[in-house]
């Protein structure tokens, strides 16, 4: 299994690296064994974890409340838990970008 992405009990967990305040928001592969989240949102009353959790769901086509974080809420390096996604699926929608 790739770096970074775990099966878990009804789904994936996958390790990320998030910067806030980007100049645009986009998943853009994976770095130092983390997924590598870029998002416009700035590190502020949940914006940025909000912003996070929403470019997640649309980047593996799944529903918003399918994707939270689960652990690094006030860091840059978080866990994020992907219900109904298998360790596969993720692993072949990050290779393809």
């Amino acid at each position: 299994m790739a770096d970074g992405i775990r099966p878990v009990d009804g789904g994936v967990r996958i390790d990320v690296r998030v910067t806030p305040r980007a100049s645009r928001t986009a998943v853009e592969g994976v770095r130092e064994g983390r997924l590598l989240v870029r998002v416009t949102a700035p590190p502020v009353d949940r914006a940025a974890n909000d912003a996070v959790v929403e470019a997640l769901a649309d980047f593996f086509d799944t529903p918003r409340r399918h994707v939270r974080i689960v652990a690094g809420e006030k860091g840059r390096s978080k866990t994020i838990e992907i219900t109904g996604l298998s360790a596969d699926a993720a692993a072949a929608r990050i290779a393809r970008g």
